[in-house]
Formats: C-alpha cells, sequence, structure tokens
C-alpha cells in the first residue's frame, strides 16, 4: 500500500470517528433537554391543578408564560421568528398524548401587535397531519371577495383550524381592528361560550385519505343551519365625540334640506300592506280579464288650469281647494336654497369624508364577513341569482327588443304579408313590398349590420345620433312601420313584436320589466290612442307594468307651429288623466291603462344648454317664445300637476302615478337637486359623482337610482368611470337596467347580460347581485301582493326584518349592516334625535 491510500484512509477513519462522538454528544444533550423540559411541564401541570381552587386561571398562566420567558435562555426549548405570532398547536390525540407533550410555544409578538387567538386550552380540534408532525403555519390573510375566500377557507383548505371566525376572534383583536362589537357568544375575556350547534359552523377533520369518500360534516350544517341565526361581526367605528359648530351648523343644512324633501314628495296616506292583507303565500293569480270596464260614475269633484297646475275643487261653487300644492315662487326659491347648500365648501368637505367613510366601513364588513354571507347564500335552498325576481327598471319600449330578434320579425313579415298596405307616403299607400323596392333592398339583402341600429363610437356625446339609431336601415319610413303604435296600420306589428317580448319574458319567469311608452303633448286625443292600442291588442302581462314618458320638445313642437305656448302641452298631457279620474265612463279603455300605469318620466338631451330658473320665471301660459324650458321647470310642473291627480285618485280608491324622471345623466347639477324635492326615483343620476352634497343627501333619503352603465358607455361616460360600484359600496339605493337593448345589447336576455357584465367588470359577488336585484323590486311600481311573494310578505319593512333569504338570497347580515349604518348616519346628521321609520317609503 502506498503513502497516499494509507493517509487517505487514516483521514477518512478519524473524520468518522469524530463524526460518531459529535453525533453522540449532541444526541445525549437532546434528550436531556427533553427530559428538563418534560418535568418542567409535568410541574407546572401540578401547580395549576393546585390553583385551581383559588387562583385566577388568567393569572396564573401569565406567571406561567413569564416564567418560561425567564427560562429560555436555559436553552430548553426553541424560539421562533418575532415576525410571527403567538402560535399554540394543539394535538390531535386527546388528553393522554396532550398531557405527555404539552403544548409547544412559539415566542414572540412585536410589541404593540393583537395576539393571534386560537382554541382555549383544553378544547383541541382535529388538525391535519403536517401540524401533527409540529409543522406551524401561520394562517394567511384571507380575500375579502366572498365567492373566492368562501371555498378557500372551508372547501380543501389545510387551515381549518387556524381560521378566522367569529367564536375565536379575540376581544383584543377586535377592538383593534375598527373598534367592533364582540359577538354575543364571546365573553368579555374572549373565551367562547358554548352555542346551539345549529347557530355554529363546524370545521372538519382532515382525514390522511383525501379521496375517501365520506360525509361532509360542513354540508350537512350549512343544509341544517338556519339563515336566520347567522351571527357577524359588527363594526362600531364611528367617532363618539360632540360635533364641533362647524360640524353642527352642515347638519343643521342637510337637515333641513331632507326636510324639504319630505314636504314635496307625494305619500299615500294608506300604505299598500296596510289595504291588503296578504294571507295566503301561495303565488298571486293572474288577472283573467285586465281590461274589463264597469260603470263607476262620475263624481262631484270640479278642477281647473290655473297658472299651469290643475287645482281640484269637491263641486264646481266650491272655492276651496281640496289638495293644494307648493307654487312655483315656493318651488324655485327652495331650489336655490337646495343649490346653495351643495355649493357650501364646509358642507362638500364634510359629506365628502362621511361618504368615504361609508365607503370603507363597506370595505371592512366585506374583509370581516363576506365568508359568512357566502355561506348564508349556500344554506338558502333553491335560491341563487338566477331564479331571484329581477326588474328592468329603466326600458324604452320601442327598443325593448333585441337588434336581432327585430331583423326576424321584419323578414318574417316580409315573407308573410307583403301586400299588406303599410304607409301613406308622397300622395300614395304603399304595401310592405313597396317599401322595401323603394329602398332597393330584398329579405335576403337584410342583416344585423344592414339594419344599424347598434350604437357605436360615433353616439359618443352625440344624443341626436343615437335617437336617429332607432331608424332600422337609417330609414324613418321602417320607423314608422314597425316602432310605432300611431300608425296607418294602427301599431299592429309593433304589437306582436311587443307580445313576443312579452312571451319572452314569461318563459324566462324571473325577470320583470317597466316599459316607457311615449305620450309627446301634442293632442289631448293620444290618450285615448294609447290606450285604445294597449287594449285593442290585448297588452298585458304578469311581468310588465308600464310608464309614461314626456319628451321635452317644447321648442320643437313650437317651431312647426303645434302648440302656441307651454301652457298647451300642459293642458294636452294632465287634463285627459283628471277627466277619466273624475268620470271613469268618459274614457273607459284609458281608465282600464291606468290601472297598470306606475310612473311618469320626463326624457330627452340633459346636456343641452339651459338657462338656470328663478322664481320670477313666466307662467306657462306666458312661456310663448322659441326656446325650451330649463329641466327643472318641466320637472316643477309634472310634479304639481301629478301630486293633485295622485291626491284625487287616491282619494277615490284609485290607483296612483309616481314621478321617476330621467336626471343626472347630463347637464347641470340642478337636475338633480330639483328631482331631490320631487322624484320618488330616477333614471341615471351618474352625475351625482359631481357632488358629494347630492350624493350623501341621496343616500340618506335612500332615493332609488335605475342605472344603466352599458347605455352610458354608448352615451356619455365610459363604463370603466360610471359610478355605479362606488355608488353601491357607499349605501345608495341603485338598481341595475337597461334603457334600450335596441341599441346596446346583444343577447336574449338583455337585463341578465346588464348584470354579468357588471359582475365581471366591478367583480361583484352572488351576494352584491342578489342585493341589486331586490333593489329592483323595491324600486319598481309592481302591486304589493307580487312584492310579497317575490320577496318576502314582510318586505315593507327595514332592515333583515323585511328580509326573506328563501325568496331574495341575500343574507341577513348584508342587510343588517346597511340598516345599522345608515341609522348611525341619520343620527349623525340629526345629532342623535333621528326619527326612524318603521316601514319603507310605499
Amino acid at each position: 500500500m502506498d503513502a497516499y491510500s494509507l493517509h487517505l484512509a487514516m483521514a477518512a477513519l478519524f473524520g468518522a470517528s469524530f463524526v460518531a462522538v459529535s453525533a453522540y454528544y449532541m444526541h445525549r444533550k437532546t434528550l436531556n433537554q427533553l427530559l428538563e423540559f418534560a418535568k418542567a411541564v409535568e410541574r407546572d401541570r401540578h401547580d395549576v391543578a393546585a390553583a385551581e381552587d383559588g387562583a385566577d386561571a388568567v393569572d396564573h398562566l401569565r406567571h406561567y408564560n413569564s416564567r418560561r420567558r425567564r427560562k429560555s435562555n436555559g436553552g430548553y426549548y426553541r424560539r421562533g421568528s418575532a415576525s410571527l405570532p403567538d402560535v399554540t398547536t394543539f394535538s390531535g390525540g386527546g388528553e393522554a398524548e396532550e398531557k405527555r407533550n404539552g403544548p409547544l410555544h412559539v415566542d414572540t409578538i412585536p410589541p404593540g401587535l393583537p395576539r393571534l387567538h386560537t382554541l382555549p386550552q383544553g378544547k383541541s380540534g382535529n388538525v391535519n397531519a403536517a401540524t401533527r408532525a409540529g409543522n406551524l403555519r401561520p394562517t394567511s390573510p384571507k380575500s375579502p371577495v366572498a365567492s373566492a375566500s368562501a371555498f378557500e377557507s372551508l372547501e380543501g383548505s389545510d387551515d381549518e383550524d387556524n381560521m378566522t371566525d367569529s367564536s375565536k376572534l379575540d376581544a383584543t383583536y377586535l377592538q383593534t381592528n375598527g373598534n367592533a362589537d364582540v359577538p354575543d357568544h364571546i365573553n368579555a375575556t374572549g373565551e367562547t361560550i358554548p352555542m346551539a350547534a345549529s347557530s355554529m359552523i363546524r370545521s372538519h377533520s382532515a382525514s390522511g385519505d383525501l379521496h375517501g369518500v365520506q360525509p361532509d360534516p360542513v354540508a350537512a350544517d350549512i343544509l341544517r343551519k338556519e339563515p336566520e341565526q347567522e351571527t357577524f361581526v359588527r363594526l362600531r367605528i364611528s367617532p363618539t365625540e360632540i360635533p364641533s359648530p362647524d360640524e353642527v351648523e352642515v347638519y343643521l343644512a342637510l337637515q333641513d334640506c331632507l326636510e324639504m324633501r319630505k314636504s314635496y314628495i307625494f305619500r299615500e296616506a294608506v300604505a299598500p300592506w296596510e289595504k291588503e292583507i296578504i294571507s295566503d303565500p301561495s303565488t298571486p293569480k293572474p288577472i283573467q280579464n285586465p281590461f274589463d270596464h264597469f260603470p263607476e260614475g262620475k263624481s262631484d269633484h270640479y278642477f281647473q288650469m290655473e297658472d299651469g297646475v290643475v287645482h281640484v275643487y269637491a263641486n264646481k261653487d266650491s272655492k276651496e281647494k281640496l289638495f293644494p300644492v307648493a307654487d312655483a315662487t315656493t318651488f324655485f326659491t327652495d331650489l336655490h336654497h337646495i343649490l346653495k347648500v351643495i355649493a357650501a365648501g364646509n358642507i362638500r368637505t364634510l359629506c365628502h369624508h362621511r361618504l368615504v367613510l361609508l365607503e370603507q366601513k363597506f370595505n371592512l364588513h366585506l374583509m370581516l364577513n363576506a365568508d359568512r354571507e357566502f355561506l348564508a347564500q349556500k344554506s338558502a335552498p333553491h335560491r341563487d341569482f338566477y331564479n331571484v325576481r329581477k326588474v328592468d327598471t329603466h326600458v324604452h319600449h320601442s327598443a325593448c327588443m333585441n337588434q336581432k330578434h327585430l331583423l326576424r320579425f321584419i323578414k318574417s313579415k316580409l315573407r308573410k304579408e307583403p301586400d299588406e298596405v303599410v304607409i301613406f307616403r308622397d300622395g300614395t299607400y304603399l304595401t310592405l313590398k313597396e317599401v322595401f323596392e323603394s329602398l332597393d333592398l330584398t329579405g335576403y339583402d337584410l342583416n344585423v349590420d344592414l339594419l344599424d341600429v347598434h350604437a357605436d363610437k360615433s353616439t359618443f356625446h352625440r344624443f341626436d345620433k343615437f335617437n336617429l339609431k332607432y331608424n332600422p336601415c337609417g330609414q324613418s319610413r321602417l320607423r314608422e312601420i314597425f316602432l310605432k303604435q300611431d300608425n296607418l296600420i294602427q301599431g299592429r306589428f309593433l304589437a306582436e313584436l311587443t307580445k313576443q317580448v312579452f312571451s319572452d319574458l314569461a318563459a324566462s319567469k324571473y325577470q320583470m320589466a317597466e316599459y316607457r311608452i311615449s305620450i309627446y303633448g301634442r293632442k289631448m286625443s293620444e290618450w285615448d290612442q294609447l290606450a285604445s292600442w294597449i287594449v285593442n291588442n290585448d297588452l298585458y302581462s304578469e311581468n310588465v307594468v308600464w310608464l309614461i314618458q314626456l319628451p321635452r320638445l317644447y321648442n320643437v313642437y313650437k317651431e312647426m307651429g303645434i302648440v302656441t305656448s307651454f301652457q298647451n302641452i300642459l293642458d294636452n298631457i294632465f287634463l285627459p288623466l283628471f277627466e277619466v279620474t273624475v268620470d271613469p265612463d268618459s274614457h273607459p279603455q284609458l281608465h282600464v291603462f291606468l290601472k297598470q300605469v306606475v310612473g311618469l318620466d320626463l326624457v330627452d338631451d340633459e346636456s343641452k344648454p339651459e338657462r338656470r330658473p328663478t322664481k320670477h320665471m313666466p307662467t306657462p301660459a306666458q312661456w310663448t317664445n322659441i326656446f325650451n324650458p330649463a329641466f327643472s321647470y318641466y320637472a316643477y310642473y309634472c310634479y304639481a300637476n301629478l301630486y293633485t291627480l295622485n291626491k284625487l285618485r287616491e282619494s277615490k280608491g284609485m290607483t296612483t302615478i309616481k314621478f321617476r324622471p330621467h336626471s343626472g345623466e347630463a347637464g347641470d347639477i340642478d337636475h338633480l337637486a330639483a328631482t331631490f324635492l320631487t322624484a320618488h326615483n330616477i333614471a341615471h343620476g351618474i352625475n351625482l359623482r359631481k357632488s358629494p352634497v347630492l350624493q350623501y343627501l341621496y343616500y340618506l333619503a335612500q332615493i332609488g337610482l335605475a342605472m344603466s352603465p352599458l347605455s352610458n358607455n354608448s352615451l356619455f361616460l365610459d363604463y370603466h368611470r360610471n359610478p355605479f360600484p362606488m355608488f353601491f359600496l357607499r349605501g345608495l339605493n341603485v338598481s341595475l337596467s337597461t334603457d334600450d337593448p335596441l341599441q346596446i345589447h346583444l343577447t336574449k336576455e338583455p337585463l341578465v347580460e346588464e348584470y354579468s357584465i357588471a359582475a365581471s367588470v366591478w367583480k361583484l359577488s352572488s351576494c352584491d347581485l342578489c342585493e341589486i336585484a331586490r333593489n329592483s323590486v323595491y324600486q319598481s311600481g309592481f302591486s304589493h301582493a307580487l312584492k310579497s311573494h317575490w320577496i318576502g310578505k314582510g318586505y315593507y319593512k327595514r332592515g333583515p326584518d323585511g328580509n326573506d333569504i328563501h325568496k331574495t338570497n341575500v343574507p341577513h347580515i348584508r342587510l343588517e349592516f346597511r340598516d345599522m349604518i345608515w341609522r348611525e348616519e341619520l343620527q349623525q346628521v340629526y345629532l342623535g334625535k333621528a326619527n326612524f321609520p318603521k316601514f319603507i317609503d310605499p
């Protein structure tokens, strides 16, 4: 053997011997440490047992922890990272294993941070294999989005025992994170009080076999659990200090605005739920003959138009007005007071801060309770977003179909009825075939692109071009034939098209619509023509109600010589309504049609410049110039006449008509101030983003906003800039609507398309969508019986008391939070003296 090989062998022997000796001493030292640790734990357990009769357990554990820290320099336990929370690992092997090994503590917490509360000592939970092996994994923060975090934390997660639950939240943690209230089942020291199994969600044990077919306790608990027993972390983060004098001044100004609205708005003397008691929970039976007229006789009421407003008297000889309404001078004075308030800098600042706080409160609520909301939805059998009722609260009847539907209908009529005389143009009567020949078109040539009714980039900020999209193939004669009810064929084609849309709604079952149809005010006979078209074509559906829209086109009619003053338009619109109310037999078809009319709307381009009205404005009879009156001028005279009409109709037991105009789509902020005083709900309202004061007032008054983000995207505001998600977070009463499916949407279900795009772009959860759908039913004008069936018998009660999760799929957690925050804001504004109504506004 050479010298090199010998040296190599000796070196290997020496190295092996050194490693063996080192391993022996390390092993011996480790055993000594473990024995010393076991003895210390056993000694402390005996101390605890001896102190149970008189000693405070909390003080003893504090003494135990401090003694452990004093012994830490001895090296008998391992010190964890200072960046990790204090986590106690519980073994799943029962009391014997726990007694043998004891709890293993990982120290320490950085000063100032709350401790992570885990299971109380002695109540070990089942843990996975990794935890039993001693691997400590701190709980990662869960996503506030329910659709992600609920599955992550409960289904298939390895962190069930570390999951933050309301039953495990430490009181210190709750106070540190937003001063939240500790749930009832947690006492002052943070210990869990036993609860009924029906009101808890138990974490399932994780077995080693991930693929074994075993019953899922979580699913079983969800099916057994009543949603009403949901608990959640309640926020208490409102300031308690006394408002400063400047803040008190702001709150008093806001109080004045809210009280001013209460003095203007029409409210029924007897609420619908007091008139009609719903005892049968089954589906309301459809009306068999909705257009049957029964003679009712004429009342003695006498009415006459005075300065643009109809006043009603008990009889022709009476001089006392039965239903007085605020005059124009008072209204415009109050309007300017509102405008003065919303322009004040200190009020704008405070309202902006309150709105931001509302938004952050909701975000914090989601972080703490999104998973519970999602689990509550899972516990509601049968219901999901697709089969909760949702109402299209803003859609124009002449655009209620999609473009493919209209194209198929035109081709069908051209194939089946080519010889039907459809129009009188240039002194001759033309058949449908001749009309298309004059346009050099055949049925085969027609396609969606040639129809050209869809809004595109050319319509942005061009309301005139958008209106031209109502003309199929760019031809007004085709609009007159297919999309008008006042034509040579008496609107037969539009009636057939409407019935097809009705059948689509009936097939969907859970979608409803409020179609807006026009009365122009050019002549009084328009009401009878519209009513006869509805009645003669039997246009009735349980899924549909009607609104009347009034285009603000006085200047057009004046230039055409149709009217001589603004008073003519008011006469043509409102006098027939008072006539049929006083004497239903004078207009029998209009009388039965008005039973299905639930609202009055104002429509047209709001972006047109206009003069701000003053209290010295001329009366409607004096308005004879060619300029169009301002929006608020239209709004007041429509509101005042509608207020008097509703009072008269209510006194005779007839249905009432709410004022629900377009407002805030574009143009001046005055529009939103005028509708704040006069309107029940409005359509659009996107300009509220420009006025924090009006936005806060609309929130406090819970005025409904029927918003149409896709429509706004085509006309005035890009989709990603739409304030809808911000309004929703802050708690404004918002719903989604389609506006013009013909110009905007592509599918057979435009309302679901609107919801789906909003959910995708703004990441709305299922709970959010169901809350928006519930809002749409509240904003709609459907009957009390239908609302009771759709969203619950007690829907008219505020907060969670008015919710039925089995019908709305909205958890009580969400509605209790919304109601609680709204009440806190009202208390803040009214300086602790708010008077909360028990029921919603009918």
